[in-house]
Order: structure tokens, then sequence, then C-alpha cells
């Protein structure tokens, strides 16, 4: 149990699949009305791999806080390699820092061909199989849009997605292949992570690793939460959006408290 004190929590972070959200679902309104309690006392981050839009699928269509509260909700998709805040009653988009034309093709055509060879092109998937994200390139093995059963029982060592993985980084020296979601693969240039975007977090809102709080399900070593964690971050493991909730339940009295050496709450897990 963390001694930190509550002065010292200076912004909270959130990963956003299985973490605020079910895989590709929207945010229930339970878990939206914690969030914007949560706003109401300080700074909140959502960083995923995904796009914006998905950001506004998941989380944002439907949510409500007052204009203050919002004010303090930053949105960093693709991994912090876009940046919007709420200003003048929407969001705008504050950098982009996209891949080239070049880039985007040679990844795109060698993930294809990757997945044809491998056998992992399944042409009946359920949405988009590659995606263009602007500063990433995903891919999909079973669509965007596949169901959470089939995409667990898909690939549950994750060496189908080791093997792809290898096959592309091969042919695209100068980019960077990590896994994503469970039938995902993220190409993006070098030393782009969550890592990368809680470094431009930092700098945006002037504050130090230490004074940040991370929560998402995929800390594991092969998650891609791990660069968090390994950054020095201070970092909560949560299994589904149910524990997210309860977590920032807990949190709400710790950050209310005049007690400033109160310990920051354990997280004890759901399954245990």
């Amino acid at each position: 149990m963390s001694s930190r004190k509550a002065h010292e929590l200076k912004a909270v972070v959130f990963d956003l699949d299985d973490t605020l959200a079910p895989s590709k679902s929207t945010m229930d309104p339970s878990m939206s009305d914690a969030l914007a309690r949560l706003l109401d006392r300080i700074d909140v981050c959502i960083i995923s791999g995904g796009r914006f839009e998905q950001f506004e699928k998941q989380a944002l269509d439907g949510f409500r806080a007052g204009d203050a509260a919002m004010a303090r909700l930053h949105l960093m998709p693709t991994c912090g390699t876009r940046y919007y805040l709420w200003r003048d009653g929407a969001w705008q988009l504050q950098y982009a820092e996209d891949l080239t034309d070049d880039e985007k093709s040679r990844t795109i055509a060698a993930l294809e061909a990757g997945a044809r060879e491998l056998g992992m092109w399944h042409p009946g998937a359920w949405g988009d199989i590659i995606e263009d994200r602007g500063s990433q390139i995903t891919f999909s093995a079973l669509g965007q849009q596949a169901p959470i059963a089939e995409k667990l029982a898909w690939d549950p060592d994750g060496a189908k997605k080791r093997a792809l993985g290898a096959w592309v980084q091969e042919r695209l020296p100068d980019l960077e292949v990590r896994g994503g979601g469970s039938t995902s693969l993220d190409i993006t240039r070098k030393g782009i992570d969550k890592a990368y975007g809680i470094d431009k977090l930092v700098a945006q809102l002037g504050v130090e690793l230490e004074e940040l709080l991370f929560l998402g399900d995929r800390l594991d070593e092969a998650g891609n939460d791990y660069p968090v964690y390994r950054h020095g971050v201070l970092c909560v493991p949560v299994h589904g959006w149910e524990q997210t909730r309860d977590y920032v339940d807990a949190l709400l009295p710790w950050l209310d408290s005049a007690d400033l050496q109160f310990p920051l709450p354990a997280m004890v897990p759901l399954d245990s």
C-alpha cells in the first residue's frame, strides 16, 4: 500500500478498452458518473492505441460534466501521438504526429502479405482488418468489431501475434511492431508506446512521473500498458471496468481527505 499523499497526486491516467469500458463498447453509466466525479477533483487522462473516433464511441458520447471539469480531461489517442483538449465547447486537436504516406503504404502492404502467408488473413472478418489511425497502423486479425469471445479464443497464448509481428518487423526495420489488443498489432515509428504518451502528458501538465497514477488491464509484460509501469509510474492493475469504477469510488474520499497521511487505496482483485 502506497504512502503517497493527496497533494502529491496531480493526475489519474486510464487505459480505455477493458479498463473504462468493455472492448469496443460504450462506457457504463456508473463508470461515466465515477469519471465525472473524479474530474471535479483532479486532471484525468485517457490514453489508448485507438483513434479519436473510438474515444467518442466508447467514452464521450453521452458523457456529461461541467465545462471546468471537461477542461481537466486529456485525451491521448494512438498512444499520445495525438492530443485533444476540451476548448470552447468542443474537442480540439492540439497536435498530431502522423506517419508519412510512404510509411503507411509500406506498413499496410507488409501486414497483408504477412497475414496471407501465415494464414491469418480473414476476409470475412468483423469490420476492417487494417486501419489507418494517422500516427499508427493497426492490424486486427478478426476485424475491429469482432465479438469479445471470438477475440479471446483466436490466439490465447499470443503465438499467432508474435509470429506475424516478427514477420512484419523484419520487413519494416525503420518502424516498430508491437502487440495491441488480444488480436491486434500496432505499427508506429520507433519508441511510440504508452510511456511515450505519458511523457507527452507530463510535459503538457508540467508535473513529474511520480505525480501520476495509472489504471490499466494489460500491465503484464506482454501487455500494451506495461511500458507505463516500466517507466516508473505508480500503476494499479484492473480486470474489467467494474474494478476501475470501484477503485475510483475508493479514491474519491482519499482525494477529499484532510489527512494527507491517509494511504492510497490498495486494489483488492475482485476475482481473488
